[in-house]
């Protein structure tokens, strides 16, 4: 007699099952006898989660798709990216974080884990509970996603609910770069809250109690670190969404230790540089702006708005051969309590000290028009979570003194963004260079029917590309320059159709082929730096490098269903 069998989420696929196949799993009697294909699977899946009333409603029937089969959700999230990448990341992945205790039970059958739960009070027994997550045989992460939940995108604490960007991001590693499912590995390090609201809240799954002072924080992370790279040497950590001062902190400690990196610091930066270099560039062809004459006004000051800020400055420094301390001066970064200043009479962070300004002769600025109409900007970047902070009187402002001012509301989600692309238009009388860190529906110009479409500095352009380029050049450390060059790699990746339109950025439909450019330039500057380990790509040449990438990237028909069977762990209905 054949025994049943119940199959992964990978290995699964369903009513594609093939007569023959039914029968060598024992599955005959226990699947409608209609066999069908993968674009059928498809069409019906996609029917499905176009039904459903709210993107809450389609997040999470994605990720039912998602635990039970693999293959059809990528299938669909790569073919889609455009329409599906809004809803398994921003905007709508925040509201997930925020009802994720709420619908965590109803994500994924029983029995299959959607993340790495690591328990702060428990870690005894933290190795087991590394190697308590199989999610397939044999398994072996290439890359990990680990956040403490301290800060989810413009949302705040949301304490071990914050697994849900972990997963998300790993979701767009999958489709943007091809980095294989099977070895994505989402953590939480569960560390408590400090969000009052969870902790009182019956359904909140995670610890209810305060998160620990600095010292044992920096003990636990060490541990939890120490533990993953015992079991998991090779292992690639992207820190995501620790709160400002933490992001910080982590990324000055382990950079040159671990092969990591902090999205929100690094990976955010690197994806606005690009998109700013190719904006400087159009108002240099277009306006004859020299770019040493920028003046940025960075409108928030936490972990996001320095990493940026530094990065562009590097690009001042590198193609304009500026000093430090004169590309260090095109900079005016603004907090809560106004224009960063050394004089302003407050203790300034140490990550706020670097940008803080001298020279306003004692003179101190509250309101952003007051620094607008002080500064005189020709580039506005928001990062404050503040809705609505780019007022009309601001973006009029900024209209009347560049002839093409350049505006990124790029805080998330949309309903945190500091204007709405439709805003910067009309105010600025559609002159404006746009781009924003979540997505805007395109505007139409009144008189004349031009249909503009925005900007979108999604990191997404970025950090697929990077991972995938530190998995096959298994480098020491994620250097400086490799973000560095990742980000003019994207700059540089722009077809002549898109500059035609005014776009900073290309087309998702193309992120692939984005990510492969990506991947290759992290690849190259690894060599270049003596800091690459593997010494399968150290001999190819560029074109070739293009060919071994591609060919390196995983998708849903990489190879068949059921390839991993004779291994995989199966149990009896």
């Amino acid at each position: 007699m054949t025994v049943p069998k119940v199959l992964g989420g990978y290995d699964n696929e369903g009513n594609a099952t093939q007569e023959q196949k039914r029968k060598d799993l024992g599955l005959t009697g226990l699947l409608p006898v209609g066999v069908e294909t993968l674009e059928i699977q498809k069409r019906r899946a996609l029917s499905q989660v176009r039904s459903k009333s709210s993107m809450l409603d389609k997040y999470i029937f994605l990720a039912q798709l998602r635990s039970s089969n693999i293959r059809l959700f990528y299938k669909i999230i790569i073919d889609h990216l455009q329409e599906f990448a809004p809803i398994i990341y921003t905007p709508t992945v925040g509201t997930a974080c925020v009802e994720y205790s709420n619908i965590y039970p109803f994500l994924a059958r029983t029995g299959v884990p959607d993340g790495l739960y690591l328990d702060s009070s428990d870690l005894g027994h933290l190795e087991q509970s590394i190697l308590n997550y199989q999610p397939v045989p044999d398994f072996s992460p290439e890359i990990a996603v680990i956040t403490d939940g301290s800060r989810i995108l413009g949302l705040g604490d949301l304490g071990s609910n914050g697994i849900g960007i972990s997963i998300g991001k790993l979701q767009l590693y999958v489709a943007g770069a091809g980095i294989d499912p099977r070895r994505t590995l989402p953590i939480v390090i569960d560390m408590g809250t400090n969000n009052k609201k969870l902790i009182e809240d019956e359904f909140y799954l995670g610890l209810h109690k305060p998160r620990p002072a600095d010292d044992k924080f920096y003990s636990i992370v060490d541990t939890v670190l120490k533990t993953l790279h015992e079991v998991y040497p090779e292992l690639i950590i992207q820190f995501e969404d620790w709160s400002s001062e933490h992001a910080f902190g982590l990324l000055e400690k382990y950079q040159h230790k671990l092969v990591c990196f902090n999205d929100d610091i690094q990976g955010t930066g690197a994806v606005i540089l690009s998109g700013v270099i190719n904006a400087i560039r159009k108002v240099h062809q277009e306006s004859n702006v020299d770019p040493r004459d920028h003046r940025i006004i960075f409108y928030g000051a936490g972990s996001a708005a320095i990493g940026v800020a530094k990065q562009i400055q590097e690009y001042f420094q590198k193609e304009f051969k500026m000093t430090g301390e004169q590309a260090r001066g095109l900079f005016w970064i603004v907090d809560t309590k106004g224009l960063v200043t050394q004089d302003r009479g407050d203790k300034l962070p140490q990550h706020k000290v670097y940008y803080a300004r001298n020279d306003n002769n004692g003179k101190q600025y509250k309101s952003l028009i007051d620094i607008t109409n002080y500064i005189k900007p020709t580039i506005l970047i928001g990062l404050s979570s503040t809705t609505g902070a780019f007022t009309p009187e601001v973006l009029n402002r900024m209209a009347s003194l560049n002839k093409q001012p350049i505006v990124f509301p790029l805080s998330n989600p949309a309903t945190q963004a500091e204007c709405t692309f439709e805003e910067a238009m009309i105010n600025t009388d559609y002159r404006v260079i746009f781009a924003s860190g979540t997505a805007f529906p395109s505007y139409t110009v009144p008189s004349t029917g031009e249909v503009r479409i925005p900007g979108q500095g999604n990191n997404m352009y970025i950090f697929p590309g990077l991972g995938l380029g530190a998995v096959l050049s298994k480098p020491s450390v994620i250097s400086d320059n490799m973000i560095y060059t990742a980000s003019k790699a994207l700059a540089d990746s722009m077809t002549a159709e898109e500059m035609d339109q005014g776009w900073l950025y290309p087309s998702l439909v193309r992120i692939r082929e984005v990510s492969v450019i990506v991947a290759v330039a992290v690849i190259e500057q690894a060599v270049n730096e003596g800091i690459c380990g593997s010494d399968e790509v150290k001999k190819l040449s560029h074109e070739e490098l293009i060919t071994y990438v591609t060919c390196k990237m995983w998708s849903p028909h990489k190879d068949i269903y059921g390839n991993s069977l004779n291994e995989a762990l199966i149990s009896r209905i």
